[in-house]
């Protein structure tokens, strides 16, 4: 479907079952999952772009450049600055851009958007993304990057999905991410160092969202019984919705905020192939060789009726 005054461009519409999203032509953007009629994703009016970077997705880069500078084959390599409190370069390249429709059926939605070589980045890649809905409702995105240029390209992948629970109070619920351990930063968000989970940063047995403020990477995730692994935003009476990535993406960055339009507070659950700065510190980053394509899968999934009830 589209409408002229969407500030997001086309919306693609995807449905299977009770299950529906919405994925705009700006950035690719997942602006929409619901499943039962119960709301699993933040959203944003017709006539906005997205707040907060929601819904989003991450590429050449998730995360943050330090000061949009770094060094390739010796040479000084500048971006744009584009967080400029902070002045460091944020989410990669295609935040303003829009995407191409390759195919679109009813139950799943294929994008591209091309990366052009520019100053700070000299390389030429396309960006693919496929939103799917499966046999139990469940949406599962898939993102890759191709190399065309002459030359190897360092790429990493990201998303910036915000998670709630239908109407409920997100303070109110119980987030939990098993991360062994995470990335402390300093005042500029940039990680300098990596410590054991503890105290008020081990979300791995669950914390109320209510008593959290952080913005900040784990890693060293253990998977649960699917092989995957799985952060989750749960409810007393046993909802929850879970937001799972494959092992292509070894870093959950978990953003709590109240400055979401509308919303006391939100939670944004990132999967990341590298963390902030991995152009600068080579963690998580991979260099993608002439032609070659590199990719992997995150997607969300929920238990939307209530189970901890008595009939």
């Amino acid at each position: 479907m589209s409408h002229p005054t969407f500030a997001t461009g086309e919306q693609f519409e995807i449905v299977r079952g009770d299950s529906r999203a919405v994925i705009t032509e700006l950035a690719a953007c997942l602006r929409l999952f619901e499943k039962n009629s119960v709301q699993l994703t933040e959203t944003f009016g017709d006539d906005q772009i997205p707040p907060g970077a929601v819904g989003v997705l991450l590429a050449p880069w998730p995360n943050r450049v330090d000061k949009a500078v770094w060094m390739l084959n010796g040479k000084e390599q500048k971006l744009d600055i584009t967080e400029l409190k902070r002045g460091h370069a944020t989410h990669g390249l295609l935040r303003n851009a829009g995407y191409r429709k390759v195919e679109h059926t009813e139950s799943a939605v294929s994008l591209e958007a091309a990366i052009f070589p520019q100053h700070g980045y000299p390389f030429h890649l396309t960006h693919r993304v496929r939103y799917e809905l499966d046999n139990d409702g469940d949406l599962q995105v898939t993102q890759s990057l191709v190399n065309h240029s002459a030359e190897a390209a360092p790429v990493a992948l990201g998303a910036h999905p915000y998670i709630r629970l239908g109407s409920e109070d997100t303070s109110g619920l119980t987030l939990t991410v098993p991360g062994q351990t995470y990335l402390i930063t300093d005042e500029t968000l940039i990680p300098r160092d990596k410590a054991a989970a503890a105290d008020g940063m081990d979300l791995r047995a669950g914390r109320e969202v209510g008593s959290l403020d952080m913005d900040c990477a784990y890693t060293d995730l253990v998977p649960a019984a699917s092989g995957r692994v799985e952060s989750t935003l749960s409810a007393p009476d046993g909802r929850s919705v879970t937001l799972w990535q494959d092992e292509t993406f070894p870093y959950t960055h978990v953003f709590v905020t109240d400055k979401y339009p509308g919303r006391a507070q939100a939670v944004a659950i990132e999967p990341m192939t590298a963390p902030a700065n991995a152009f600068n510190s080579g963690d998580g980053l991979i260099w993608l060789e002439p032609g070659a394509e590199f990719g992997g899968s995150w997607g969300i999934s929920a238990e939307v009726r209530p189970t901890n009830v008595r009939a």
